[in-house]
């Protein structure tokens, strides 16, 4: 991941445990599934949907080949893979694993190319049963429309604009940095970015203060180096997109709190970016409705509780969320209240056994554990 996109190694490494870790959560998963129950004289029993085409993308392509086999394999489908064109070296590495362990020939099969050739003939196919696709909404919506045309059964695992809220209660030394970690993950070029930060009016200059000291806790960098934070941007293409949305930002009059446009000082050289925060930001203006894929963080402020929670909602994406706070039965009830497939409390934090997908734009359908095995099922009934 680091050599092959400029994943810093810190994000890398819990990608790469979280892979190991969907296998192992499928397999206990797998244990607790009821494949046939039976009352009367029915019986109901959960059978493999098929033939999958699993559709990757690069940010971190390693674990969504991870999830996406274990759920399918566990339900007891043969897979077919179509990995992002820019992860060739992620696939190769895994595929190798998974060729010395033996897997049965024709279990997993990979085909390399572009999405709109190989990924659009895997939705077209009517051999292929199921696709499981993590990407953009545009995408989503294209496989949604062409996969109809066979009935396909679709998991769809799209884009967000995750909110964080801030409560008044939260401590600012522990919940900004908190904050800043779940904004910048992967360099920013992450589906469940906190890149939205919901604060109090009445703590704004404080904020702000903390923010900027916080930054140093945040270095742009070699990815490779453990201390690095911030590595570059996948390509020119996401380099300009990004740049484009920091001028945006200005444009449309929010406060410039860090960052700006252009590179970095000591890295000219590269699709790196300084990482950015905007204060004063309303929640109808583009830096806070649009998904970046950059370190961009837009704090909009809110005055009341019911304000936060409404401005959190205020988005057509829905796939993560995050409430910092000490009370926490109050950050639970605020929680509960976030039209979000995934809500955390206090920190980024993963349950291999929890459900994950999003509301709305952000996907349907959900994976991990015992859900991202039913994913892959069909029901059948036999009354005697």
């Amino acid at each position: 991941m680091v050599e092959e996109y400029g994943g810093v190694v810190q994000f890398a490494g819990l990608i790469v445990q979280s892979g190991i870790n969907a296998f192992l959560a499928a397999e206990q998963a797998l244990q607790e599934i009821p494949l046939t129950r039976s009352w009367g004289k029915t019986t109901v029993t959960l059978e493999p949907v098929g033939v999958a085409g699993l559709i990757t993308a690069w940010n971190a392509n390693a674990l969504f080949i991870c999830l996406k086999l274990a759920s399918a394999v566990g339900a007891g489908c043969t897979v077919v893979i179509k990995p992002s064109e820019l992860s060739a070296i992620q696939t190769q590495v895994l595929i190798e694993a998974l060729h010395e362990a033996d897997l049965p020939k024709g279990l997993l099969n990979v085909v390399m190319g572009r999405g709109n050739i190989v990924g659009a003939e895997l939705v077209r196919n009517p051999d292929v049963a199921k696709i499981s696709f993590t990407g953009s909404v545009a995408v989503g919506a294209t496989i949604m429309r062409d996969g109809a045309k066979t009935m396909k059964r679709v998991t769809l695992e799209l884009g967000g604009k995750s909110p964080t809220i801030l409560l008044d209660d939260a401590v600012l030394d522990k919940a900004i940095p908190s904050a800043l970690v779940m904004a910048f993950m992967n360099s920013g070029q992450a589906c469940a970015a906190g890149t939205r930060l919901l604060v109090p009016k009445s703590r704004l200059d404080q904020i702000k203060r903390a923010i900027v000291e916080a930054m140093a806790g945040f270095p742009v960098g070699n990815p490779a180096d453990p201390k690095t934070a911030v590595g570059p941007m996948v390509s020119q293409k996401q380099y300009e997109q990004v740049q484009s949305y920091i001028r945006k930002g200005i444009e449309e009059g929010a406060e410039l709190l860090v960052g700006g446009e252009g590179h970095p000082e000591g890295f000219e050289v590269g699709y790196f970016v300084k990482p950015t925060v905007f204060v004063n930001v309303k929640n109808d203006m583009a830096i806070a409705q649009e998904e970046i894929f950059g370190p961009v963080l837009s704090v909009i402020a809110y005055d009341s509780e019911e304000e936060a929670i409404r401005i959190a909602n205020d988005s057509k994406y829905g796939l993560h969320a995050a409430v910092l706070g000490t009370d926490l039965a109050r950050a639970r009830r605020v929680a509960s209240q976030i039209r979000a497939g995934r809500v955390v409390i206090n920190n980024m934090m993963d349950d291999p056994q929890a459900p994950w997908g999003g509301f709305k734009y952000s996907g349907i359908g959900r994976e991990y554990g015992r859900f991202g095995i039913e994913a892959f099922l069909e029901t059948r009934a036999i009354l005697e």
